[in-house]
């Protein structure tokens, strides 16, 4: 992995390019014109491409979409629920003003987002992500991203990221820390019909989910761990979660009070 800029670079990109190669201990090569493609192959490595707006994480994968922060589902999920309709996280949590939330995978921070909107500044967020590049992107997209809701732009500024697998995290942390414990694990297969969070795939960890990870889950947590997971999979049972289905969903919630 090295770092480049966009093709015009300011010599405020250029500084956050070098910024972002310190912080990452990768290499930054600068782009002097050259495509994306050049350097990539040239260095048989991927890249982050650091831009006005945005960071973007490029693969030399063929026909790889880059990766880049964006609010996804959370834009018309909050609408959702300024408008008093529900949202199944919501109601698998139990979430309320002034709570904490511990995302286990982070991933495109949509979770997160309807939660932080929900404990509000009261409340904490603290997400996990367990690539590096992921987290980076993301601690700044959650920050600089602006849209025209401001109940979304200040729910995404309070969210705080933390870099790790998860199941090592949770070790660190003190026991009963957080109201809920959410891990929703990366699928292998697309269970939806958005294009929205194929990007992320490429880089995102498979790591399996282990017993003592649901253990140390219960730890933290200081009301309820709560499970996202295929609709056939065994583990809610596996591991004692009440399940909450839903019709026609090919994901369920699973909820375990501690």
């Amino acid at each position: 992995m090295f770092v480049t800029t966009c093709g015009r670079p300011s010599q405020e990109v250029i500084q956050k390019a070098h910024q972002a190669a310190a912080v990452l201990d990768i290499p930054f090569i600068p782009r002097k014109k050259r495509s994306i493609i050049h350097h990539m192959n040239q260095n048989n490595q991927d890249c982050m491409v650091v831009g006005k707006d945005r960071f973007e994480l490029h693969s030399t994968g063929e026909n790889e979409e880059p990766f880049f922060f964006h609010p996804n589902s959370a834009s018309f999920r909050i609408k959702r629920v300024i408008r008093g309709e529900n949202d199944p996280l919501i109601e698998a949590t139990g979430l309320e003003e002034g709570m904490s939330f511990l995302d286990c995978t982070l991933g495109l921070a949509s979770d997160s987002i309807i939660a932080s909107h929900i404990v509000g500044g009261n409340g904490k967020v603290v997400g996990i992500e367990a690539n590096k590049y992921i987290a980076y992107i993301l601690e700044h997209g959650l920050c600089s991203w602006t849209s025209p809701l401001n109940e979304l732009n200040s729910a995404m500024s309070r969210i705080k990221v933390i870099t790790g697998e998860f199941q090592e995290e949770l070790k660190k942390m003190q026991d009963q820390s957080f109201d809920v414990v959410y891990i929703d694990p990366m699928f292998e297969e697309a269970l939806t019909d958005s294009h929205g969070i194929n990007p992320i795939r490429h880089w995102a960890s498979y790591t399996g989910l282990s017993k003592d990870g649901i253990e140390e889950a219960k730890r933290v947590a200081k009301k309820r761990v709560v499970l996202k997971e295929h609709y056939q999979s065994p583990l809610f049972e596996e591991w004692g979660f009440s399940v909450m289905k839903r019709p026609s969903a090919k994901f369920h919630f699973g909820v375990l009070e501690v």
